[in-house]
């Protein structure tokens, strides 16, 4: 295979991501002291498979490095900024809590929105919700009620998630129901103009606002949720910018259709946490925050 153009293609930035991977692969076959010298340099890569192999590299030397916890937690806190995929996250966060005893805030840390005002439920019946304009649709007062579903009020409460990947579950405050719409909303304080991205995970039907105009939504339910599922490009405005989600549940009865949740992140394209500059501490887990209050 002509290594030098195979080389040369995997370190052009501009080319195919998998295609860049799939250079990589044919290059570690022929070269493999040389390719692995490329890695480091991979840890900011656009291509996710490439970096990938950067950050597998750096958690492995944070744990050669454990012996000498300072050297570990740099090496480890690197692989932490360049990591993207859940497992790499999670063993890296489990080396820094567990072996390093060093606090790791994730939610910070990639720009999960953790805060926010909910309202349910309203009505989805025959799934015509999704569609249907509700209340929250045309104006958010969070000091009004409205009528929900069976002529219920329903009012706005506040509700803060402590989950490491900013799950916002609408189950916990609502109880688990079934052919039901929610709303959150939330508000993010943006130093000036500056695009960035909306990734959301949802594994209901959805529908996402900012700043009163419809960004996005999907009409499906139940496909599963991961993180970085939706990829939205947005563009903030200078100060106050309002976010608005409808999570829409169905009428399936399943066990692995009880969820109704989503989870939020604001972060640049490499997938780097955006703040806001208002952003408040990570609410602590209930049981951490209980047993403080006893001592």
């Amino acid at each position: 295979l002509p290594s030098e153009e195979l080389q040369a293609f995997l370190l052009n930035r501009e080319n195919d991501p998998q295609a860049r991977y799939l250079a990589y692969d044919f290059l570690s076959g022929i070269n493999p002291d040389e390719t692995a010298a490329l890695v480091p340099d991979m840890v900011d890569d656009p291509s996710p498979p490439l970096r990938r192999v950067a950050v597998a590299a750096l958690i492995a030397q944070g744990r050669s490095q454990l012996e000498t916890p300072e050297k570990a937690a740099t090496t480890l806190q690197a692989a932490l900024d360049a990591a993207r995929d859940v497992d790499q996250i999670d063993e890296i966060a489990k080396l820094l809590r567990e072996d390093l005893r060093k606090s790791v805030d994730l939610p910070t840390q990639f720009g999960f929105l953790m805060r926010w005002h909910l309202i349910a439920p309203f009505d989805n019946t025959d799934r015509e919700g999704f569609d249907r304009v509700y209340p929250p649709e045309e104006k958010v007062d969070l000091n009004a009620a409205y009528e929900g579903k069976d002529g219920k009020e329903v009012r706005w409460e506040t509700y803060a998630t402590s989950d490491y990947y900013g799950m916002v579950d609408f189950n916990q405050p609502f109880s688990p129901l079934k052919q039901v719409v929610g709303y959150a909303y939330t508000e993010f304080q943006s130093e000036g103009e500056q695009q960035v991205e909306f990734r959301l995970g949802c594994k209901n039907a959805w529908k996402i606002w900012l700043n009163g105009e419809l960004l996005f939504g999907r009409d499906e339910y139940h496909r599963g949720i991961r993180i970085d599922q939706y990829v939205l490009p947005v563009t903030l405005k200078p100060g106050r910018n309002t976010i608005l989600v409808k999570a829409c549940q169905n009428e399936q009865e399943q066990d692995w259709t009880v969820q109704w949740e989503f989870q939020l992140r604001v972060c640049d394209s490499t997938g780097a946490a955006v703040l806001s500059t208002d952003r408040q501490p990570t609410p602590e887990p209930e049981e951490k925050a209980r047993r403080r209050s006893a001592e």
